[in-house]
């Protein structure tokens, strides 16, 4: 069986092309072989070894490659070069999906069902992304007009769930996701959906065997072994903790929670370390470490930085005007795009050259320049945080992005069982907003 599925791996990794339908049999044969994973990277390395800037047909089997690999970003890169396809734009809008660019997932699909996809991928695709977007009686009103034998299917009794819980029905989610499963066991976002939801009402052990089922085949769903990995730490599980996450970083070694985590389950494996030191430390990487892909930049700035083998922030403060200026194809323009998004950012370029390694004086986003109140009243439930963060913000009662802010570091590493990781996480997921906690004075 596992060789078998191993020749399928390597006939469809021979395609010049791919399409939904390879995509779905690919992950088939992947479940079939053990270190999935391994061999996939493998597979997908040397796929971008032969193609180093994919055009046409192959940018689009890249692309789709990388979305398997949960390389989000890096699958838009090449799915942009690609044929322009009902593939291509299905796999742009996932892509856009999971990086919680729901508005611009949605036109993705609605594009995908232009360009000829007539299975309704499309149509389920965006009412989760309505869903997730907040738009709950859009989402539930286009879940509606499906087809009834469609509904009453797997993918339709989960996104009924989906709305449900958002909408804050637990009970009646749990009942969806439940059927969901009933009608296909290996539904892994069905799967996910209730683990998360007895991970977060304290049904730890329930919640770790329906992770342990989400992450059993590939896509491999990163927010799974996070949550497993923060379940390992509370238990004391260290070494446990540390393989979940890198497990993510062998195919994504640029996710950023999965190495401010692996920085923190790692110190915790050491009784005695500076705890003043690691506070200082993963204040300064969790601006450091954000990848240059995640900023929306022109592609000719894109391209410089990427053969400049420029991947982060960090990377940036330790490069000069003149040195951008003097590479081939480097201009005004784009230099001015990457002074613009340091600045976002409270960085500068050579900055990290003027004030040493450390950066002692790293700047966050200025309360001050928050200005955007539809942002400040946006719910909490609504922001993807780990259970740990989830379960100690509810006990501060704290509802919306503005209450967050009000807060400061010392309030929350008050709070019980809210530690360093919590704090590292609460802070990215507000810069991904523009805002930071509040200063102590």
């Amino acid at each position: 069986m596992e060789q078998s599925s191993l020749d399928g791996v390597k006939a469809i990794c021979a395609k010049e092309t791919w399409t939904l339908e390879d995509y779905n049999r690919l992950v088939t044969e992947l479940c079939g072989t053990s270190d999935a994973a391994g061999k996939f990277k493998a597979a997908l390395a040397e796929m971008e070894g032969q193609n180093p800037e994919p055009k046409g047909s192959v940018a689009v089997k890249i692309g789709i490659a990388r979305y398997t690999a949960c390389r989000f970003a890096d699958a838009l890169e090449a799915l942009g070069q690609g044929t322009d396809n009902k593939d291509r734009r299905y796999f742009q809008g996932m892509a856009q999906l999971q990086l919680r660019r729901y508005d611009k997932a949605i036109a993705e699909f609605e594009r995908a069902r232009e360009r000829g996809m007539e299975s309704p991928e499309p149509d389920f695709r965006i009412i989760e992304a309505l869903a997730l977007g907040g738009k709950f009686d859009e989402a539930a009103k286009a879940l509606g007009k499906i087809k009834s034998s469609a509904a009453d299917g797997a993918e339709g009794l989960y996104l009924a769930g989906l709305i449900a819980e958002l909408r804050g029905f637990g009970e009646q989610a749990v009942e969806s996701y439940i059927k969901a499963r009933e009608k296909d066991s290996a539904h892994a976002a069905a799967t996910f959906r209730l683990a998360y939801h007895y991970d977060l009402h304290g049904s730890e052990e329930e919640a770790m065997d329906l992770y342990h089922e989400c992450v059993a085949h590939p896509p491999v769903h990163a927010n799974a072994l996070l949550n497993m990995a923060v379940l390992h730490e509370d238990a004391g599980e260290y070494d446990k903790a540390c393989q979940c996450l890198r497990r993510i970083l062998s195919t994504n070694p640029s996710h950023p929670r999965a190495r401010l985590f692996l920085q923190d389950a790692e110190a915790s494996k050491s009784m005695f370390y500076d705890e003043d030191q690691a506070r200082r430390l993963a204040k300064r990487n969790a601006v450091l470490d954000i990848p240059v892909t995640d900023f929306e930049l022109s592609v000719r700035a894109r391209n410089c930085l990427k053969k400049m083998n420029i991947r982060t922030l960090g990377d940036l403060v330790k490069t000069t005007e003149t040195e951008l200026l003097a590479y081939k194809n480097f201009g005004e323009t784009s230099l001015k795009e990457i002074k613009d998004m340091l600045t976002a950012k409270g960085l500068r370029l050579g900055q990290a050259l003027e004030e040493g390694s450390e950066l002692a004086d790293l700047s966050e986003p200025s309360q001050a320049t928050v200005s955007n109140d539809g942002v400040l009243a946006t719910l909490l439930e609504h922001i993807e945080f780990s259970i740990r963060a989830r379960r100690a913000l509810e006990g501060l009662k704290m509802t919306t992005l503005g209450e967050l802010i009000s807060k400061t570091d010392a309030e929350l590493l008050a709070c019980k069982n809210f530690g360093q990781t919590s704090l590292n996480e609460v802070r990215q997921r507000l810069a991904e907003y523009g805002l930071s906690l509040r200063e102590a004075n």
